[in-house]
C-alpha cells in the first residue's frame, strides 16, 4: 500500500496561486495513477485533475482547466498540483488520491470510488 501526504495549501487572495504538494511512500509510487480531489463544507468530494502512472496523460474539471495543472515526480514519489488565478470558489480541503489498479491498466481516475488510498487533505481557502 501507499501512504500519502498533503501540504501547500493556505490563504491567499483571489487571483494567486499555491502549488499542492502530496508525498507518498510505501508501495512503488511510479505505478499508481493519481488525482487530486476537493470538498468544500457541505458539498461532496469532486474531481479536480488526474494523471496517469508515467504523466503523460492528465485530466481536468472544467471548472480548473487552464487555470491549475496536475505533474508528478516518480523520482522523488511526489505529485503536484500548482494553480494560479485561483477564486473564492475553489476553497476547499484538497485530498491526492491514488490507485495501483488505474496505475497498471493506463487508466486515469474521475470518481473518488476508483482510488484506493488517500491522504488527509490540505486546506486552501481563497480571499475575494
Amino acid at each position: 500500500q501507499v501512504q500519502l501526504v498533503e501540504s501547500g495549501g493556505g490563504l491567499v487572495q483571489a487571483g494567486g496561486s499555491l502549488r499542492l504538494s502530496c508525498a507518498a511512500s510505501g508501495h512503488t509510487f511510479s505505478s499508481y495513477a493519481m488525482g487530486w480531489f476537493r470538498q468544500a463544507p457541505g458539498k461532496e468530494r469532486e474531481f479536480v485533475a488526474a494523471i496517469n502512472w508515467s504523466g503523460d496523460r492528465t485530466a481536468y474539471a472544467d471548472s480548473v482547466k487552464g487555470r491549475f495543472t496536475i505533474s508528478r515526480d516518480n523520482a522523488e514519489n511526489t505529485l503536484y498540483l500548482k494553480m494560479n488565478s485561483l477564486k473564492p470558489e475553489d476553497t476547499a480541503l484538497y485530498y491526492c488520491a491514488a490507485d495501483l489498479t488505474l496505475g497498471l491498466d493506463y487508466e486515469l481516475g474521475y470518481r473518488p470510488g476508483e482510488y484506493e488510498y488517500w491522504g488527509q487533505g490540505t486546506q486552501v481557502t481563497v480571499s475575494s
